[in-house]
């Protein structure tokens, strides 16, 4: 009689692991399909958005019954938003921009799987968890008073924390914010130098990080982006303005030395030992933008408005508007602007705002015997907000300016803030998330005032003694009861012309 053969400890266990295996697929093929759904990605999750940020995904590891989804889904603070489906994606688009300064919460429970929803079954989704985080609330001013005069000061309303950005040794005199707001452009002059022409252009970095895991570069860090004098000549930069890309400066500089010699003058916004300027080859305009796509220029020119290619030969504009001789604003996708029309009745000056859109509609908006003196679209284009000034009746010629939102959609307008009489220098900026306005009421200081000449000064040249600025929040144009209650509110600031961060 043979002898059984001796398993091996290798065969025991060779054969202990094809059971195991054998009893796990067993239990697979019993479970048929019922194998958990659940999110295997989510495109926000622990990112720090801006206003710029419109939807985010959801990718699910199956099919899913998008009713249950839709249903179940939560998110906290409340985000309103518009749900489509592309197979096992979900893409949330936001219906206004997340409020600054919070962290949200998504989570999703009890939604089905779509084909065990099909066989009559109850097969929920593995419960899922989801944060992301929003910009700081913060605004850059140029300050008025100590340690702060005629430099540029940013302050974080969510953090109460306020940073000095520029040195002592130059006056600041205008600025303007880098698209993702780690830097500013701005012009100074010298604190020893009294010329409001002699500005040159520098940036300053804010201290703020691009992305929420990246580490920020240091605040304060200063770089020389335009000299006033090259190749052996002395310009006056006269005004510039910066593209919504961040990646072009225009410039409208004279020749100090070469009366008439002035025009636009375009370069890239990145340092550099010797600027790549060049000049576009085109009339000398008026005031100017830059488009929202950041290829062409919209400039005042004779009794109209041109738009410019970004390019050398510019003597051919993309477009000329005849009847309008000032550009307000673009909307954020470039396809409403709002211009300026001034009215040719000399006994009695008037100014028209309109609506004009790339389908060739021109829509008064409104009429004023006084200045429209600036308006911003909100990011998502549907209310416009603009500072008016209204002529006061009586033999001085006073106007008093206020606040007015444009509901785009409805075609309705409504006050939002009467200003006192007589502050014809007030700036306004509204929040990227559209929750607030800043503005800012300037005391002039008296010509006689001693001091005067080494005072720091206004766009338009005059004096400033103080300046106080506020904040007004807004809420939805619809609820007229809760509108007629919006109080601004004063910040512990002394400064002027204050601006939102992206």
């Amino acid at each position: 009689m043979a002898k059984r053969k001796k398993l091996l400890p290798l065969d025991r266990v060779a054969i202990a692991v094809i059971l195991v295996l054998t009893v796990l697929i067993g239990i697979l093929i019993a479970q048929g399909d019922a194998v958990r759904a659940s999110v295997r990605n989510f495109s926000w999750e622990d990112k720090k958005i801006g206003a710029e940020d419109t939807s985010f995904n959801l990718i699910f590891s199956r099919p899913m019954d998008t009713k249950s989804v839709e249903s179940n889904l939560k998110i906290e603070p409340r985000l309103d938003g518009n749900i489509s489906w592309a197979g096992r994606r979900m893409v949330y688009t936001v219906l206004k921009p997340a409020q600054y300064g919070n962290t949200y919460k998504v989570t999703l429970e009890n939604a089905q799987d779509k084909f065990a929803a099909k066989e009559g079954k109850k097969l929920s989704i593995q419960s899922f968890t989801g944060s992301f985080k929003t910009r700081d609330r913060t605004i850059v001013y140029i300050g008025t008073d100590g340690e702060e005069l005629g430099r540029l000061v940013l302050y974080n309303l969510t953090q109460g924390k306020r940073i000095v950005l520029t040195p002592k040794d130059l006056v600041v005199m205008d600025f303007k914010p880098y698209p993702q707001g780690d830097k500013i452009l701005f012009a100074a002059r010298l604190t020893t130098n009294q010329d409001l022409l002699s500005g040159k252009l520098y940036s300053v970095t804010t201290g703020v990080a691009t992305q929420s895991d990246t580490e920020p570069e240091p605040a304060s860090r200063v770089e020389l982006i335009l000299d006033n004098k090259i190749d052996g000549k002395t310009y006056q930069n006269l005004k510039f303005d910066l593209s919504p890309d961040g990646q072009t400066i225009v410039i409208q500089r004279a020749v100090k030395d070469e009366p008439g010699n002035f025009g636009l003058w375009f370069m890239p916004s990145s340092v550099n030992d010797k600027p790549q300027l060049t000049r576009i080859e085109s009339p000398p305009g008026g005031d100017f933008l830059i488009t929202p796509d950041s290829k062409a220029v919209a400039v005042v020119q004779g009794q109209g408005a041109a738009i410019l290619p970004l390019q050398k030969d510019g003597n051919k504009p993309l477009d000329f508007l005849p009847q309008f001789g000032l550009v307000q604003a673009f909307s954020t996708d470039g396809t409403q602007a709002a211009m300026v029309k001034f009215n040719s009745d000399f006994s009695n000056p008037t100014q028209s705002l309109f609506l004009v859109t790339n389908q060739g509609i021109n829509k008064e908006l409104l009429k004023v015997k006084g200045s429209i003196l600036s308006c911003q679209f909100d990011i998502a284009s549907t209310n416009l907000y603009c500072l008016i000034t209204q002529l006061l009746p009586g033999e001085q010629f006073i106007e008093q300016p206020y606040l007015v939102a444009f509901d785009l959609k409805l075609g309705q307008q409504k006050p939002l803030l009467v200003l006192p009489a007589g502050q014809r220098n007030v700036q306004m900026n509204l929040a990227p998330d559209g929750s607030g306005i800043l503005f800012d009421q300037v005391v002039s200081q008296e010509v006689n005032t001693p001091n005067t000449a080494n005072a720091i000064k206004s766009s338009g040249g005059e004096a400033i003694a103080s300046s106080s600025l506020w904040l007004m929040p807004l809420s939805t144009l619809e609820d007229s009861a809760v509108t007629a209650d919006i109080k601004p509110e004063q910040l512990p600031l002394a400064g002027y012309y204050p601006r939102w961060l992206p």
